[in-house]
């Protein structure tokens, strides 16, 4: 099959590689479409804990080819989208039910070989069927959102709160629409890209700008989430907070990112800072929400390019073109 391969820090390739066979407990997906996320520049450049080379991709969805001797919950031909999560269920966390900050964590696509790929392996317990409106291509939005639903897992927002949102890609619109979802008296976007602020205008946002100083919130925000992982973006946001409020760090920073904070300020205002990694007891209730037509793909996908266009869709990717890119094998 074929498949796009991390070799090493800064390099990619498609090439081919050998057929994956299941497990007793494995099913082979072929995959209709994956997509790219910040995390996959984290790999490209040797952080998120990846052993290179791998296959990246953990945003993917297609169809059960193979199943296991073992396997009963899923069939040949049963269109599935992938939960990438894949947990030691032993450890420390893992039995206090914090599965996403599981001792051994690991993930398809990121520690093991992934979508971005004609084949992947999975175990069924992380294959949820796909209802016959979905198209199995836009099911590949499911993971990301299921990441922005463990992010307001986290927040336990409270009705008529008003968030601002560093970050109008992909995550940061899931987040706007989530934060709508949930009951926001307003939603605020910043953003440096005026192309990814219009679509987050289109998608009913508050106000959209290119620096929060432009939008009018004397006593600060209720919720500040980051959904950029920039360094200077993280430290605007921390300084946004209003008093009794909540900054959630849900961008991907890089390893040496450094934020300053005001240890007095969070004390005497009550500030809570907090972060949300991954998915936890997320993807099921995300697949509901996708099914249910929470989010618009054709607005969300940007770009869909062939696997063979992995490196190019990558650059586009870091360059800050589009919303969603998506690779079709």
């Amino acid at each position: 099959m074929k498949a796009a391969i991390i070799t090493g820090v800064g390099s990619v390739e498609v090439a081919e590689v050998p057929d994956p066979t299941p497990g007793p407990r494995e099913v082979v997906v072929e995959v209709a479409a994956c997509g790219l996320c910040g995390t996959d520049l984290h790999i490209l450049q040797g952080e998120f804990a990846p052993t290179l080379p791998v296959v990246p991709g953990h945003e993917f969805a297609g169809r059960v080819v193979a199943v296991g001797s073992q396997v009963t919950e899923v069939r040949d031909g049963d269109r599935v989208a992938v939960d990438p999560s894949l947990y030691c269920h032993e450890c420390h966390y893992c039995r206090r039910g914090r599965n996403n900050l599981c001792e051994r964590w690991a993930a398809i696509g990121v520690s093991t070989a992934g979508g971005a790929a004609q084949y992947a392996v999975a175990p069924p317990a992380n294959c949820v069927k796909l209802p016959d409106h979905i198209r199995t291509e836009d099911a590949a939005l499911i993971e990301p959102l299921s990441c922005a639903v463990r992010g307001y897992d986290i927040l336990r927002s409270e009705l008529a709160a008003h968030v601002l949102i560093y970050g109008s890609g992909t995550m940061g619109l899931m987040m706007l629409q989530l934060a709508k979802l949930t009951g926001a008296a307003s939603v605020d976007m910043v953003d440096v890209n005026r192309e990814r602020l219009a679509t987050a205008e289109r998608l009913g946002c508050s106000a959209a700008a290119t620096c929060a100083d432009e939008i009018e919130r004397p006593r600060g925000w209720d919720v500040v989430i980051d959904a950029t992982g920039n360094e200077k973006a993280i430290q605007d946001a921390l300084g946004r907070v209003g008093k009794g409020g909540t900054y959630l760090q849900f961008g991907v920073a890089d390893y040496a990112a450094r934020a300053a904070i005001e240890p007095y300020r969070i004390y005497n205002q009550e500030i809570t800072i907090t972060g949300s990694m991954a998915v936890l007891h997320s993807f099921e209730r995300a697949a509901e929400l996708f099914s249910a037509g929470v989010l618009d793909p054709e607005v969300f996908i940007s770009d869909r390019l062939p696997l063979d266009d992995y490196a190019k869709a990558l650059e586009r990717f870091q360059a800050g073109k589009g919303r969603k890119i998506q690779v079709l094998p």
